[in-house]
């Protein structure tokens, strides 16, 4: 399960999407990965993603392995790289208002519909 929140501060707006969470499919991930500019696909590979690092170089090193290792324009789907989708259950729009009197609208999923309720800021 997971949430996403989307804030436009200028706007005074923000929108709340919850729900399941699952892996997209393979063919899903390999097309959105060849869509990608060449560099972003070799770092995919370079990229022991939010492990800590010696330093820079560390960083410049494995991305060199990565493109001496995938020479040309055809470097492969990473076997840990892949998308994920969020099948939302419920979403929540919040409109700025003055004295704190703010709009909260949610829709809720229920079975093969959807609730809407009006919150309390």
């Amino acid at each position: 399960y997971a949430a996403l929140l989307f804030y436009w501060q200028l706007l005074g707006r923000q929108v709340r999407v919850e729900g399941r969470v699952e892996r997209a499919l393979a063919e899903e991930s390999e097309a959105y990965f060849r869509t990608r500019p060449l560099g972003s696909r070799l770092a995919a590979w370079a990229s022991p993603q939010s492990r800590p690092l010696a330093d820079r170089d560390q960083l410049e090193r494995l991305y060199a392995a990565a493109s001496a290792r995938f020479p040309g324009e055809n470097v492969p789907l990473p076997p840990h790289w892949g998308g994920l989708r969020l099948l939302p259950d419920a979403f929540e729009f919040w409109q700025h208002a003055a004295n704190r009197l703010h709009d909260r609208i949610r829709y809720e999923r229920e079975a093969d519909a959807w609730k809407r309720e009006r919150l309390a800021p």
